[in-house]
């Protein structure tokens, strides 16, 4: 069985919520994780700490949150209501909700994320359905989002086509899409001795599109109305 972190849950004091010295840019970036499924479970106050919590953990199921009370409430409920929804994030009315409609739950969504500041990349692939993970690669050295976006679809065009099956593959990066449709991947991210295994991977990838054909459809996840795609790594 998984181990439980266990933190001392203390009330936020209300005044926190109000005053100025609360209300820095530091104090508004500060994210907890909430941990369903893991090596351990519970609420953790920083990245690093729900890292090792979930990493190589098949089937891991986080999410960040931005205070300690919402991520305690999502920990204690059912993580199908979280995965892929984010309640604050849609802005458009109930016809334009209706318009779109709602996800194909069977289905596979990908992401990729990206430290701006090291420029290492990592990419995953999870079922939509109940975020339990496929695949994940990486971290990589000299990366950006739009080639880990890339990499994440064709390696999810690569996993149906082995199993044999037809199952939708959702996206929220347009470029990475026209890079698929493409069959090359437009990126002006510049080859170096450090990104040599990365963009081995991308002419892999591109290989792979040019040799193989398929009818998995690559569709646009639609953040506006469906908040963050279900394989997003939570550390915006």
């Amino acid at each position: 069985m998984p181990g439980r972190w266990h933190s001392t849950r203390t009330a936020i004091d209300p005044l926190r919520k109000l005053h100025p010295l609360f209300l820095s840019t530091t104090m508004a970036k500060k994210k907890y994780y909430t941990v369903w499924r893991g090596n351990q479970t519970g609420v953790f106050d920083s990245w690093d700490k729900c890292r090792k919590a979930v990493e190589g953990f098949a089937g891991a199921i986080y999410k960040s949150f931005p205070d300690e009370e919402q991520a305690w409430s999502a920990y204690e409920g059912n993580y199908a209501d979280y995965i892929g929804k984010d309640k604050q994030v849609s802005k458009l009315s109930q016809e334009e909700l209706e318009a779109i409609g709602r996800p194909i739950m069977d289905s596979i969504s990908v992401d990729a994320a990206c430290n701006s500041t090291t420029g290492r990349m990592e990419y995953q692939g999870v079922e939509t359905s109940s975020g339990a993970r496929l695949f994940r690669m990486g971290p990589f050295a000299g990366g950006s989002n739009n080639i880990g976006e890339f990499l994440a679809i064709v390696h999810a065009l690569a996993w149906c086509k082995k199993h044999n099956i037809i199952r939708p593959i959702y996206t929220d990066s347009k470029t990475a899409m026209s890079w698929v449709n493409n069959k090359k991947a437009r990126t002006k991210v510049e080859r170096r001795p450090e990104n040599q295994e990365l963009f081995n991977l991308i002419e892999r990838a591109e290989q792979w599109l040019q040799n193989n054909t398929w009818e998995t459809p690559v569709l646009k996840w639609k953040t506006e109305a469906w908040g963050e795609i279900p394989a997003d790594f939570g550390r915006k």
